[in-house]
């Protein structure tokens, strides 16, 4: 398996920005897709975005589209994740995941990142 390791969270005010950074090892990072997901207080974790193994495709979330924004440097082993005009409601922990196979199947995770927003 890939290893995760999340960094970038922190508090933040609403209308702020936060970028994520998730790097991997153990494993040609190139392989995977990569997505972002978010567990908020007293909920289920929910999808956030996504990156084809190249780059070239993305998927974000309707809840967070035209704020957040996935990327990837491969030769940084690299996924980041972009967050603007951030609101409470963005308040969780988030993981980035390695994805595998049509569709993707998240099957690696890293330990998380906590993003709190205040109002």
């Amino acid at each position: 398996q890939v290893q995760l390791v999340e960094s970038g969270g922190g508090l933040v005010q609403a209308g702020g920005s936060l970028r994520l950074s998730c790097v991997a090892s153990g494993r040609p990072f190139s392989n995977y897709a990569m997505g972002w997901f978010r567990r908020a207080p007293g909920k289920g974790r929910e999808f956030a975005a996504a990156i084809s193994w190249s780059g070239g495709s993305t998927y974000i979330a309707d809840s967070v589209k035209g704020r957040f924004t996935i990327s990837r440097d491969n030769a940084k082993n690299t996924v980041y994740l972009e967050m603007n005009s951030l609101i409470p409601e963005n308040t969780a922990i988030y993981y980035c995941a390695a994805g595998s196979g049509t569709p993707w199947t998240f099957g690696s995770w890293g330990q998380g990142t906590q993003v709190t927003v205040s109002s």
